[in-house]
């Protein structure tokens, strides 16, 4: 469950350190940030698809060695419901990545070359793009941590 947290981190940490160039196009730099960024797609899916199965699976897991559920504390339950409601929003935050700024920002730097000044509009809406992205992750990053404080109290019982 850590690299449900440590992945944002790092990526933040990334995405904040090109930050420090501004939003003008370093094209070696910026092709290493998107492919190392892009990348990690696969690693995000596989963390919060863990997230979820154990989401679920910690509530059923009594269910289907003893036939029937746990008595949980409604401290449980509510960390349970916390933990599932942020792993969703991270699942729509991920297709908002994916599926809409990811695809859109590997057009634009298609276009980009090393050594030539790029299109201001296309370089504009990069950087946009990136801007957004970066929103969004930080939004997940906080989500992660949520996930994480939450999953500790699923077993609370305070007999």
């Amino acid at each position: 469950m850590v690299g449900c947290a440590a992945a944002p981190f790092y990526n933040r940490n990334l995405v904040t350190t090109r930050a420090q160039y501004g939003p003008k196009l370093h094209y070696e730099l910026d092709k290493v940030v998107e492919e190392t960024l892009q990348g990690n797609a696969p690693y995000c899916m596989a963390f919060i698809t863990i997230l979820f199965a154990t989401g679920i699976g910690m509530p059923l897991n009594h269910y289907f060695f003893h036939g029937s559920f746990r008595i949980l504390h409604s401290v449980g339950w509510a960390a349970i419901g916390l933990k599932l409601t942020a792993i969703f929003w991270m699942m729509w935050i991920m297709g908002q990545i994916f599926f809409g700024l990811n695809p859109r920002l590997r057009v634009l730097f298609a276009g980009f070359a090393p050594g030539k000044a790029p299109d201001a509009e296309a370089e504009k809406e990069f950087f946009g793009k990136r801007a957004r992205r970066k929103a969004l992750c930080e939004t997940c990053l906080k989500l992660a941590i949520v996930v994480l404080v939450s999953s500790a109290f699923i077993s609370f019982n305070p007999q």
